[in-house]
């Protein structure tokens, strides 16, 4: 019985097969056969036994593993007692020194690695679309809203280019955390390497070289799991930028705005009951799965709290809050990546708008003009505060007709400053800046 929208609603199928158990199990396969060589390498047993391990290993079936655990109640035990059913005289050091968690532990930092490597892909996929997205738009001056109302022009360029940057900021924590992030250990029952004795060090190395990983610093029974709350964060972190953007392209496309508009199939129903209906349903999913992931953050926060060496409060907490929010991110970045992809904007609409403020969204033009000419700041806001609420059809003759503002401006030089291209300040500047950087960044 299928029952978690995951396994049949949400997730790409690369990703969910990371995290599957069969892969959590196969990968479990190889942190014990990278154990065993690394042994090897120090002589307790022949490598030619290590190879004949392996080759049997890699065939032991998840089933297998969960018959064991069903009636033994360990699933690492379980693990161990399958691969040593085909080990031969190797059975004998299959396990030795290790402890559960070196096994989970590597394991997930494995799942970890290769879910990095997904999410990598996506996310410069993502900058760059952003980053095409602020150079096509440039020029397309828009009215800029703040509260919710109308404010100064803005580009749409410059929209995309600050969305840019906000993802391209997450690509880099998420590269500067993966030294952190991607550790495995093979430090034993509270940490100390007591089975090993003093060769530990080397044999925790080797293995981890095996792997593709470096050793954790330190470590008790368990990998320190601040490493786990700083991926977590990272994903609501991330999960928080895409939400936002998806926001705005909902703001954006509603009836009275209509100036964005997600890609609405030939054949695709917006409501059962109105059919006239194009609703932004993939930005509206992506807001509603950001706000799920951004709530494992508190339960990977507790799992850290543990007593001691270890104990078990975490276990059953993390088969949830590393699997779910990983899944989850990578489904919404792939909806937000093919939102920007086919996106449309609407010119004319964006024009209606930007005209519809008839130039009292530029009150702040005339107030810094008229201080250039000699008024203080304070006095220059008061009156074209005044003309502004004055202002019931065209600000422009208010400000003409005003008695102090003649005698500063000209006509000509009112309607200069009520054109919304003049009063753009440095938004191109500010867009070369960002995809300069974006280029740096992903190079």
């Amino acid at each position: 019985m299928i029952v978690h929208p995951i396994d049949y609603r949400y997730g790409t199928p690369q990703m969910k097969r990371i995290w599957s158990e069969d892969s959590k199990i196969k990968r479990m396969i190889r942190v014990e056969i990278a154990i065993l060589k690394a042994l090897a390498k120090k002589g307790y047993l022949d490598p030619s036994q290590v190879e004949r391990v392996k080759k049997e290993a890699v065939k032991i079936e998840p089933e297998k593993v969960k018959q064991i655990e069903a009636e033994i109640k360990h699933d690492i035990m379980a693990l161990v007692k399958a691969i040593s059913e085909v080990a031969g005289e190797a059975s004998r050091w299959v396990h030795f020194g290790a402890t559960s968690n070196d096994i989970t532990d590597t394991a997930t930092a494995l799942q970890l690695r290769d879910s990095l490597k997904v999410l990598d892909v996506r996310i410069r996929e993502l900058i760059k679309l952003l980053a095409q997205k602020a150079d096509e738009y440039r020029n397309v001056v828009c009215l800029g809203r703040t509260h919710g109302q109308a404010a100064l022009p803005v580009t749409y360029g410059f929209r995309f280019a600050i969305w840019a940057s906000e993802i391209g900021r997450h690509y880099v924590r998420m590269k500067e955390m993966e030294k952190r992030l991607l550790v495995g250990q093979f430090s034993g029952a509270v940490g100390t390497q007591a089975a090993l004795g003093r060769e530990g060090i080397e044999i925790e190395e080797e293995a981890m070289r095996i792997l593709g990983l470096k050793p954790a610093i330190i470590s008790s029974q368990i990998i320190p799991r601040d490493i786990y709350c700083e991926y977590v964060e990272f994903l609501a972190n991330l999960s928080t930028t895409l939400e936002k953007i998806a926001t705005n392209f909902r703001i954006l496309q509603r009836a009275e705005v209509a100036e964005l508009s997600e890609k609405f199939g030939k054949k695709q129903v917006g409501s059962s009951t109105m059919p006239h209906k194009r609703n932004p349903i993939d930005a509206e999913n992506i807001c509603g799965l950001a706000r799920v992931v951004r709530g494992f953050v508190e339960p990977q926060h507790q799992s850290s709290i543990l007593w001691e060496e270890r104990d078990l409060s975490n276990s059953s907490a993390e088969r949830i809050t590393l699997v779910e929010p990983t899944i989850l991110v990578d489904h919404i970045i792939t909806k937000m990546i093919k939102i920007v992809r086919t996106i449309s904007l609407n010119l004319s609409n964006v024009r209606k708008n930007l005209d519809a403020q008839k130039g009292l969204n530029l009150s702040e033009a005339v107030m810094i003009a008229l201080t250039r000419k000699g008024l203080s700041r304070q006095e220059a806001h008061e009156i074209v505060r005044e003309a502004a609420m004055r202002t019931t059809s065209s600000f422009s003759e208010e400000l003409i007709n005003d008695e102090v503002v003649k005698n500063y401006l000209d006509d000509d030089e009112i309607q200069k400053l009520l054109t919304p291209e003049n009063y753009i300040g440095t938004s191109e500047q500010k867009i070369e800046v960002v995809l300069s950087w974006i280029n740096s960044v992903l190079r």
